[in-house]
């Protein structure tokens, strides 16, 4: 039974049963369920390869699901990512999953159909594998590469935004203080800025004289204060430096690693700003590759699925390589019927999918691979699309 949340490719031979196929599944489907609509059915053309030899399809056949595997992790990753840029937002996400700047239903149920022009089927069934496998390799190097770049810059960002959004054990001080907090150009003296516990204050106000044998008395200042922290400014001589920072280490009062420097205070600002712009220019770059890719991605993805419909067909229905195929979006409610549906319709390929040399394959067809043809599947050759969803 396919996943419910998914869209259905499917293949069958082409005789004079099926040139109609299309509208005959559409009849019986809305016959069997009333949310059924003809708008979730589409004839999908399967163009005629070039079939090549036993051995080459069924070494195909073997490697196809890991390509898939690829592929289909490459296209949910760009999802990830676009989900990630736009905060999650559903709106703004249904806007940049796109195929061809339409929606991925209405490219699958509508728009479907082989790119000659860029895969054309005089190729080798090994050579259009080879190509969509390359083109999806750059697309998936080419997102790492720009993904990491942003991360780095992005990181550095949030840590610079912290440092000055942090309290005030922590934050950057160069929003807070100013020039004239601090004694210039003394060779004696210097300034020192506390980070106070609020519930320390009272031990600091009593203690902080006592805290090296030479603090300047009342030079004690209230800076600034948060929820958690009270800042203060008070001037020791230069030599007691160690000992006062010991000191405030046992009390649990912060000294902070703090010089005033305007030109240091201009670098920070600048560094921020510029990793602000960076960070913005990045993040736009990086929203219109990964909407750009995700489109290539996903035909990518579906041309690959087209050859695997075709390579199971001719393993499972035998020559000649003749098919047709339908996209078909089941209705979550009636997934079950639908898939029911489907194998009533299609009960008539049950003996010719496991009598393949009949249709001109001869005995050679099964032979020794009998064992892969009897994995499990269905009557009909069947791949799933699995939904992208926005919430």
């Amino acid at each position: 039974m396919p996943a419910e949340h998914s869209t259905w490719l499917i293949s069958v031979p082409l005789n004079g049963d099926t040139e109609c196929l299309a509208q005959e599944l559409s009849s019986k489907l809305a016959q069997q369920s009333k949310s059924f609509s003809p708008t979730s059915l589409h004839e999908l053309s399967i163009p005629s390869f070039k079939t090549g030899t036993l051995d080459s399809l069924v070494s195909l056949s073997e490697e196809l699901p890991k390509q898939d595997t690829f592929f289909t992790n490459t296209v949910a990753k760009m999802v990830d990512t676009l989900r990630n840029l736009l905060n999650n937002d559903p709106t703004k996400l249904s806007q940049h999953i796109l195929v061809n700047e339409m929606s991925v239903d209405d490219y699958l149920l509508g728009n479907l159909n082989w790119n000659e022009g860029r895969y054309g089927v005089q190729k080798s069934l090994r050579d259009l594998v080879d190509t969509l496998n390359k083109e999806m390799t750059s697309i998936d190097n080419a997102m790492k590469s720009k993904l990491t770049n942003y991360n780095l810059v992005k990181g550095s960002l949030v840590q610079m935004q912290r440092k000055k959004t942090g309290n005030l054990s922590v934050r950057s001080l160069a929003e807070v203080v100013s020039k004239d907090d601090f004694i210039q150009d003394s060779e004696y003296l210097e300034t020192v800025l506390v980070a106070v516990p609020k519930n320390s204050v009272k031990t600091w106000n009593i203690t902080y004289e006592r805290l090296a044998s030479m603090v300047v008395p009342r030079s004690s200042n209230l800076i600034t204060s948060d929820d958690e922290y009270n800042l203060y400014s008070v001037v020791i001589f230069r030599r007691v430096h160690d000992d006062f920072s010991q000191q405030c280490r046992e009390n649990k009062f912060i000294l902070r690693d703090f010089v005033y420097s305007e030109d240091v205070i201009t670098k920070q600002r600048q560094e921020l700003e510029t990793a602000d712009t960076t960070e913005k220019e990045l993040w736009t770059e990086l929203l219109h590759l990964t909407r750009t890719n995700f489109s290539e991605s996903f035909q990518i993805l579906v041309h690959l699925k087209v050859i695997r419909l075709f390579v199971e067909s001719v393993l499972r229905y035998g020559l000649p390589a003749n098919y047709i195929g339908v996209v078909i979006k089941p209705d979550v409610k009636s997934t079950k019927k639908t898939f029911h549906t489907l194998q009533s319709h299609f009960s008539y390929l049950r003996s010719r999918s496991k009598a393949a040399q009949t249709q001109g394959g001869g005995e050679e067809f099964i032979g020794e691979y009998q064992s892969l043809m009897e994995q499990e599947f269905y009557d009909f050759v069947l791949y799933e699309m699995p939904w992208i969803t926005t919430q």
